[in-house]
This record gives structure tokens, sequence and C-alpha cells, in this order.
């Protein structure tokens, strides 16, 4: 959403999509898990009195309309992709079907999924994990507003201390907000790495891949 508060921000958009297609170019295989909190997120939703389980459908097709955007980004770029969805949208996307994104990966093609784990209850976080695990990913890198995990929002705390590492464990005790705890526990149980990064950080995501730049890796 860029610096709008809300939808589609095309430059920010077309920003990140230029991210991935340098890391694309190096031979990294990629596999795309896209939020939809900028247009709409479920958990505030059904805290607005909207039922739970009608709130999740809508953020997971909010995620859907997300991925479309860098499809239509990437492939300006001369990035091949496929918008992979959790809930079956037949004219818009492709089903998941584990072997068959496994085949867009060999051939060289961005994998974005889309609509979550295609359950309400579960995060998009959750939904990252679990595609990552099944995907047989190295590790997961968690783009995001800050530069890493911190002990507390340093947004609003002057004094906030940034972790370089920190184990699930630590994440789960301490309460710490780098991912929800169904996807920390996944991640730990697998032994997946994840690396906290910003996505405003120019070149983030290639400097990560360089043992580069400002991050948090949660580790076991």
């Amino acid at each position: 959403m860029g610096d709008t508060g809300f939808g589609l921000h095309p430059p920010t958009v077309e920003r990140i999509a230029r991210e991935v297609k340098i890391v694309h170019d190096m031979g990294v295989e990629i596999c795309m898990v896209i939020g939809g909190g900028n247009i709409f997120r479920g958990l505030s939703g059904s805290a607005q009195g909207m039922e739970r389980t009608t709130a999740d459908y809508m953020g997971m097709l909010a995620t859907v309309m997300n991925a479309l955007a860098m499809q239509s980004a990437l492939e300006k770029l001369g990035v091949f992709c496929r918008v992979i969805s959790a809930i079956r949208m037949d004219e818009v996307a492709e089903p998941y079907i584990r072997r068959r994104a496994v085949r867009h990966l060999e051939k060289k093609r961005v994998c974005i999924f889309a609509a979550g784990t295609g359950n309400p209850y579960f995060t998009t976080d959750t939904a990252a994990t679990l595609r990552a695990n099944e995907m047989a990913c190295q590790a997961i890198l968690k783009g995001t507003k800050v530069d890493g995990v911190y002990d507390k929002d340093p947004v609003t705390n002057a004094d906030a201390v940034r972790f370089d590492t920190v184990t699930y464990d630590e994440v789960l005790a301490k309460h710490l907000k780098v991912m929800d705890a169904s996807a920390i526990a996944l991640a730990r149980d697998n032994n997946l790495p994840i690396i906290v990064f910003s996505l405003d950080e120019p070149g983030g995501f290639k400097g990560i891949l360089a043992g580069e730049g400002t991050y948090t890796k949660v580790h076991g």
C-alpha cells in the first residue's frame, strides 16, 4: 500500500517486483506469499462485529488481488510466474497442486501463493510456513516494515533493541512479534529458518543472500 495507508500503490508493487527480479536473475527459486491487510484484514473485520469466518475469507480474497497485482508487475519485467490459489477460482488462478507448483519452480517461474491455507483462523504467516515446508524451501524471508525482530515496537519505543539472531523458543516465550505462534511452531518443528528484513531497504532481498545488510535470523 506504500504511503497511502490503504489499497494498492502501483509504484510500491513495481519496486518490490524489481527486488524479486534481481534475485530471480541470480538463479534463485522463489515462492511468494502475499498478505491482504492493505485491502482487508480478517481479524480486525471480525472485531468490528463481522462473523470471523466470513471476515477471514474476505481477507483471503484480498490476498488474491495482491497476488494478481504482483504477477502483473513481474511479467512486465519479463519474469514468468503463476498465481496459485488455495481457494479454487480457475478463471483467475491455478488451484494449489504441490507437484504442479514444484514443476513451475523447475521451469524457473515464480510461484505466488494466494488465499492463505484456504481455511479461516489461519494467518498468512502460517500459510507461508506451510507452503515453504511443502515446497522444500531452504528459508522463509519475511519482508516487513522494520529491519528485523525487536524486543518491543521500534516505531513507538526509541529504546527498542534489535536481535541479530533469536531462537524459535525465545520468540514464543518472549511473545516477540515475528509471526503468530502456529507459524513459529511449524517452522521450529521442521527446522526452517526465518529471516526478517525490511521491504523498504533497497537491495535488501539480494543482500540477505550475500550475507549483507540488516536483518534478524530466527533459528533453532
